[in-house]
């Protein structure tokens, strides 16, 4: 059986959060893929990995949202709409709320 392909979905706000979240779904025998682990301001170099981040979730087979604290963001409900068009299935870091 080959490993799930998880990209993690959210905020470069928790970046603290993704590593520990990448260690854990690495530890469960996972392929994660995720951020470049830096914030970027620059809207072209933004813009660029934006579109680099939908192909990794075109590789993915789930997606993992971090939700911290129920905040999603602009960039991350656009990743959670392209991945449910493409049929990726969805999994938060916390329950949603509401």
């Amino acid at each position: 059986m080959r490993p799930i392909i998880v990209c993690l979905c959210g905020s470069t706000k928790f970046l603290v959060e993704e590593r520990e979240v990448y260690f854990n779904e690495t530890m469960k025998g996972n392929i994660v893929l995720s951020h470049n682990g830096k914030r970027v301001e620059d809207k072209p170099t933004g813009g660029f990995l934006d579109q680099l981040h939908f192909r990794k979730i075109d590789l993915a087979d789930e997606i993992l949202v971090l939700n911290v604290g129920g905040y999603v963001g602009e960039s991350t409900r656009n990743e959670i709409e392209y991945a449910q068009v493409h049929n990726k299935l969805l999994r938060y870091l916390e329950p949603q709320k509401g």
